[in-house]
């Protein structure tokens, strides 16, 4: 059995959170706020504490926005060596919601691999709303999640997960790719802005 440890009680966060008790996954949940983390991880009959706290999980999910990647990353460090940490940031401009923070040739996710260069990054869960990974549909057939990294069996422990709570997962390769990951979420997030798609929606792939 995997051990998994969310860190954030948002909307993702409480989504992943779910999933991965569907997939049978020990849950920890690490939140800024101890009664919101012991909230989430009594729903998903998990453990609980705060930011800081070590993680019990071999899957790390950084369930926060962006810019707290940078602090997490200061405040874990050494600890998180050797574990699968997952990034599901989209690092959108939202004063202008016109365009991403990071340089063209990089993204968050190579952002907090280099922060982080003893763990095994991978970007999944950005590129689909929480609804939809909640609900795990999406237009009447599995939710896709796609998977970055450059850790062959860290992509593969995060595909594991999520197909073992019953969504679909593929891998989209080598870390690089997580800079396409986040172009397709910003789309997705401009569009359901624009009300011409709706917030719960997410990715359905068929081969």
């Amino acid at each position: 059995m995997s051990k998994v440890t969310i860190i954030g009680t948002g909307n993702i966060g409480t989504a992943v959170a779910t999933l991965a008790q569907r997939a049978g996954a020990e849950v920890q949940v690490l939140a800024r706020d101890e009664a919101k983390s012991a909230a989430l991880a009594q729903q998903v009959g998990g453990t609980s504490g705060t930011v800081g706290d070590d993680v019990q999980g071999d899957i790390v999910v950084l369930a926060v926005p962006y810019g707290a990647l940078a602090e997490l990353a200061a405040a874990y460090g050494t600890r998180l060596d050797g574990k699968v940490v997952v990034d599901v940031t989209n690092p959108l401009d939202f004063t202008t919601f016109d365009s991403l923070t990071v340089p063209a040739d990089s993204s968050a996710t190579a952002e907090l691999q280099a922060a982080l260069p003893g763990a095994r990054v991978v970007k999944a869960f950005n590129t689909t709303f929480a609804g939809a990974l909640a609900s795990g549909q999406t237009g009447g057939v599995p939710t896709t999640v796609l998977v970055a990294g450059d850790d062959d069996a860290a992509r593969g422990q995060v595909v594991d997960l999520v197909t073992g709570a019953g969504l679909a997962a593929l891998s989209a390769g080598a870390l690089k790719r997580a800079r396409e990951l986040e172009a397709v979420a910003f789309l997705q997030m401009t569009l359901a802005a624009q009300e011409a798609i709706s917030w719960n929606g997410g990715l359905a792939l068929q081969k």
